[in-house]
Formats: structure tokens, C-alpha cells, sequence
């Protein structure tokens, strides 16, 4: 939680500090796919339906991914009593409270896309012209 003052916008002589221990937790959750993974675990699920809700993660990068979240206390795996054993994956309570900022994220991309999408096109233009 932001401390009073330090909201996003205000410039307050604040230094992110190379050593902030928010660093390295908002680099493990804050990437691509950690963010879906923990989308698509709307319910409990099996690895490989995980893997399918994903369309184009490996799965050693989801591997890693899993792990990492399952690590950082962002979801748990479960050793399911089957033959062969079967193993699923879901969010803790700590995980399901990004679910909301996550969402909020989401939609962001989602409502600005074409603008986002427009901006990059221009920029690619302008550079593409300032070269020789």
C-alpha cells in the first residue's frame, strides 16, 4: 500500500531505490504470463488445461511461471490422489486479491488498444522517416 504522498503523479523527491524489495515481487507477478495464469484460474485447473487456455506459452515457461506464483504465495498446488497422479493448480487468498487489480489492468489494455496500437504506428512511421 502506497504511503500518503506517493500516489502515481506526484512528485514527491521519492527515489525507487535499486534494493526496494518491491522490485523483485512486482517483476515475478507483474509479467505477461503470470498475469494470465492467474486469469485463467477462475477455478482450480490441471496444468495442461491451463496450458491450453494459453496459446502460445511453453511449457517450461509455464513451469517456471507456476512456480515462481506458487513460491511468491500467489497460488497453490495440489497433488491430486489419481492414478496417474494428477496434479491442479489455484489461487490462494493472497492471489485471489490481485484478481480485482489485475482486472482493472485488463480492461485498461483492452478499452486503449487501438489508441495504443495508433501511437506505435506513428512513432514507427516518424522513425522510419528520420533515418537515412
Amino acid at each position: 500500500m502506497a504511503t500518503p504522498g506517493t500516489e502515481i503523479g506526484i512528485d514527491t523527491g521519492i527515489v525507487y531505490r535499486s534494493d526496494c524489495p518491491s522490485r523483485p515481487i512486482l517483476d515475478q507477478i507483474a509479467d505477461k504470463w503470470s498475469m494470465m495464469v492467474m486469469a485463467v484460474l477462475d477455478r482450480p485447473r490441471r496444468f495442461n488445461d491451463i496450458k491450453r487456455r494459453l496459446e502460445g506459452v511453453t511449457q517450461r515457461v509455464l513451469t517456471q511461471t507456476l512456480r515462481r506464483l506458487e513460491r511468491n504465495g500467489m497460488i497453490e498446488r495440489r497433488v491430486l490422489p489419481t492414478s496417474p497422479v494428477g496434479v491442479e493448480y489455484s489461487l490462494t487468498p493472497l492471489g485471489e486479491s490481485l484478481r480485482e487489480p489485475f482486472g482493472h489492468l485488463y480492461g485498461w489494455t483492452v478499452d486503449h488498444a487501438d489508441e495504443i496500437r495508433n501511437c506505435q504506428q506513428s512513432y514507427d512511421r516518424r522513425l522510419h522517416a528520420e533515418q537515412p
